[in-house]
């Protein structure tokens, strides 16, 4: 039986799953964007386009069929556009599976502590304690109308064409020097992998943190994809020195400091990453880009 998923947002995560459930042969896939652009893309893709966002209400009967559904919409200042706007069209449709990508901004600032979905959050940046209410939002949705959602908090994804190399290249790259602040990853190809096995295996209400096996510091990743490309690594920046010259919301990336665990992911859906460091990830993202296959 061919299962329809529909994309609410279909962003860099969204694509990478819908790459890989159409290699599998039995998928229809959908998903909106707020761009015609886009949206041509998509359909070049074999990805059915749909209008959504800001004045754009979803098209009639745009649902209609959809086993499973995936939301990546981030929250506004309004809330969660899509729980605001197509939740009774959603239950309607009784989907499989409705999985919420959210962040593990959630968690706050613990000082460098390792954190997990039992972790208590307490979001310091405004952006991600909408997601936290929006997420709250979908799993009363989970518990007072079965909808069988799954909530993916994802760390910082990169993959081909969205990495440490573009900046570099473009003669961009920072490394600024602030030791002991971690951030954790995940290539997107591991996300996609982890949702399709979460549609496989799905557990309604269940949380999972979407990262890979070692945060480390930037400057250690920023280095890497340097030596990679074989070009010097950019001089270390004082931290301070560099903060002055940030964009607020490039500054509010640097407010929180913690290290995410991903027992539960590798416990229940995915035994083994791909990509279980950057290092491995960022060697898959260069060979992409160059058309090669990866050691």
């Amino acid at each position: 039986m061919t299962r329809r998923l529909f994309c609410f947002g279909f962003g860099f995560s969204a694509a990478a799953l819908a790459r890989r459930l159409q290699e599998a042969g039995d998928w229809r896939i959908a998903g909106t964007s707020r761009s015609a652009e886009k949206r041509q893309e998509m359909a070049a893709a074999g990805i059915e386009a749909h209008a959504f966002g800001p004045g754009l209400p979803l098209p009639e009967g745009a649902l209609q069929g959809a086993t499973h559904i995936l939301h990546s919409i981030p929250p506004g200042e309004e809330g969660d556009p899509v729980h605001a706007a197509c939740l009774p069209q959603i239950l309607a449709q009784a989907p499989a599976w409705f999985g919420y990508l959210s962040t593990t901004g959630v968690y706050g600032d613990s000082g460098g502590a390792w954190v997990d979905e039992e972790t208590p959050c307490r979001p310091t940046q405004a952006r991600s304690q909408r997601r936290l209410a929006a997420e709250g939002e979908w799993l009363a949705a989970c518990s007072d109308h079965f909808l069988p959602v799954q909530v993916f908090r994802l760390a910082g994804i990169y993959g081909p064409g969205r990495s440490s190399f573009d900046a570099l290249r473009q003669g961009r790259g920072r490394r600024i020097d602030r030791p002991g602040h971690m951030f954790s990853r995940i290539h997107v190809d591991d996300i996609a992998a982890a949702l399709e096995a979460a549609i496989e295996r799905p557990v309604p209400g269940r949380i999972y943190n979407l990262c890979d096996d070692e945060p480390v510091e930037p400057a250690a990743v920023t280095a890497h994809a340097a030596r990679l490309l074989g070009l010097p690594p950019p001089p270390l920046q004082d931290y301070a020195a560099a903060a002055a010259e940030m964009s607020p919301m490039a500054r509010s990336f640097w407010a929180d400091n913690r290290r995410v665990r991903n027992d539960r992911l590798k416990q229940e859906l995915l035994p083994e990453l791909a990509y279980p460091t950057y290092r491995e990830g960022l060697a898959a993202v260069l060979a992409a880009e160059r058309g090669e296959a990866a050691d």
